[in-house]
């Protein structure tokens, strides 16, 4: 009665490891290995649980003879070879929908900071030690409205948060209909055009899709208000980068605060600490966080038993 061997290749909620041992998983962990490492040692193991890195192609799948399932600790399966996993019948179970709250509060968090800049103030106190209030006047969240692209379960969350801030709350989402909207707190607006005259903040909520992909450019930038506030929390390409940062330099577009950067689509996996660069670094009313929308405890956990949950079942085993 050999046990069974799961492997641990990122980094995720500490309470998986002593969950599948308490079902009776022999557990090793190898932090980001590169696909040919990978290969070399899948082959022993029953069950996977990674993120993102390093892609799973056809020819990891191939080395994996004993793999039964692949646990996600993340949303998206597109670094794995769905067919190819399918045709071997090895299960790929993701997590979506659990790092909602911390991706809608990061937004909020932006929304506050952009509006009030505190980010600068921080900067101006600490770096160069000049203590001037006048250099702030900032704007209440209070009274204005936000226009939220996608109106999903992180879009729904965000319009929770903005209506307790007494915000006008307008979505557009083609996949919904007004009265959806209007129950997940928001009014249905059907043109993206209307949202970027109307709102005084925008945020994105979406995923990147042939559709979305350079939604927010230079029309729907030009259409906005004068001092609108950019919010992405979504995925880089979604925005025109060269776009918005001539909006920016003219001084039409107020701020933007983004957790993700059109550079980030390129390349290869993400290493421990990966350089990048991007021309929107620096220039001012822009804020940037590396991709930390989805990075909380809480999410960690939420996730991390979710995955457990789901080995359990299909292992048949008592977790």
């Amino acid at each position: 009665n050999k046990k069974m061997k799961a492997l641990i290749i990122d980094r995720i909620s500490g309470l998986v490891e002593p969950a599948l041992k308490e079902m009776g998983f022999q557990v090793d962990t190898k932090i980001l290995p590169t696909q040919e490492e990978l290969k070399a040692i899948i082959g022993d193991y029953e069950l996977l649980v990674m993120r993102v890195d390093p892609a799973i192609d056809k020819s990891i799948l191939d080395a994996a003879g004993k793999l039964k399932m692949i646990g996600v600790c993340s949303v998206g399966t597109n670094h794995i070879d769905m067919k190819a996993a399918e045709e071997k019948g090895i299960y790929v179970q993701n997590a979506p929908g659990l790092n909602s709250n911390g991706v809608a509060e990061l937004v909020i968090s932006k929304m506050l900071d952009l509006s009030r800049r505190t980010m600068e103030a921080n900067k101006e106190v600490q770096e160069q030690h000049i203590w001037n209030k006048y250099n702030y006047t900032g704007w209440e969240l209070k009274g204005r409205s936000l226009g939220i692209l996608g109106f999903g379960r992180i879009g729904a969350r965000v319009a929770h948060l903005a209506n307790a801030f007494d915000m006008k709350v307008y979505a557009y989402d083609p996949y919904l209909d007004a009265k959806t909207c209007e129950e997940r707190g928001g009014e249905k607006i059907d043109d993206i055009m209307d949202i970027c005259r109307l709102c005084d903040y925008i945020c994105i909520n979406l995923a990147l899709t042939p559709e979305t992909k350079g939604m927010i450019a230079k029309p729907q930038l030009d259409a906005m208000k004068p001092g609108t506030f950019l919010i992405n929390c979504a995925r880089g390409g979604v925005v025109v980068e060269a776009d918005a940062i001539e909006a920016l330099k003219s001084g039409h577009l107020g701020g933007f605060g983004t957790d993700v950067v059109e550079a980030e689509l390129s390349g290869g996996g993400l290493s421990d600490n990966p350089t990048l660069d991007s021309p929107l670094f620096g220039l001012p009313g822009v804020i940037v966080s590396p991709h930390i929308g989805a990075c909380t405890v809480q999410a960690y956990d939420a996730i991390g038993e979710f995955i457990v949950s789901k080995a359990a079942e299909h292992f048949g085993l008592t977790k």
